[in-house]
């Protein structure tokens, strides 16, 4: 169970590299996807209607979308290099993506992509792994840079990530204060 995704009234989660959703009170979860290849990272739309997730289907990952009731995924992103969702606009038309495709040296950068399947476009930002835009989307929470080991077990080191402020409209950066 893992990467769990929370609205106001389900779960939706990876497990055994489908997606699964249960509701926030308990009971049995259903399977939303079962693809052949591997979903992961569910991300809930706004409104709750809708799920974007990574796939990897045919040696590729992409984003997709589902329904949250279930259904066909529909594949929005078409590059060869790795997409990860990551989020939605706060209008809940695109979702927001992180991807190295406009990369110079393989580090992350933000897109974003439309449910009608257009083309990806970049938000205004040199680098970064994850975001979240504000509610009014005139500002994106993001860490800039990727944890260069996730995933190390018994480390006691520290990987906490810097977040920082950006404001779209002209790409000023506001570094929130840390101790560590």
């Amino acid at each position: 169970f893992q990467k769990p995704a929370v609205n106001r009234t389900h779960i939706v989660f990876a497990y055994a590299g489908d997606l699964w959703i249960v509701p926030r009170q308990g009971g049995d979860a259903m399977r939303l996807t079962n693809g052949v290849g591997i979903e992961t990272s569910p991300v809930f739309s706004p409104d709750g209607s809708m799920i974007a997730f990574t796939g990897e289907y045919d040696g590729n990952t992409d984003v997709y979308v589902v329904p949250a009731s279930g259904g066909v995924p529909k594949r929005l992103t078409y590059h060869p290099g790795q997409d990860t969702a990551i989020g939605w606009t706060p209008d809940g038309k695109q979702i927001l993506f992180s991807s190295s495709r406009d990369s110079y040296a393989g580090f992350n950068r933000l897109f974003t992509v439309g449910l009608d399947g257009s083309l990806p476009t970049a938000v205004p930002l040199p680098m970064a792994s994850y975001g979240s835009f504000s509610a009014d989307g005139a500002y994106i929470a993001y860490e800039p840079l990727t944890q260069w080991q996730p995933d190390w077990k018994r480390y006691k080191g520290g990987q906490t990530m810097p977040i920082w402020i950006a404001r779209l409209s002209d790409s000023s950066i506001e570094k929130l204060p840390r101790e560590n």
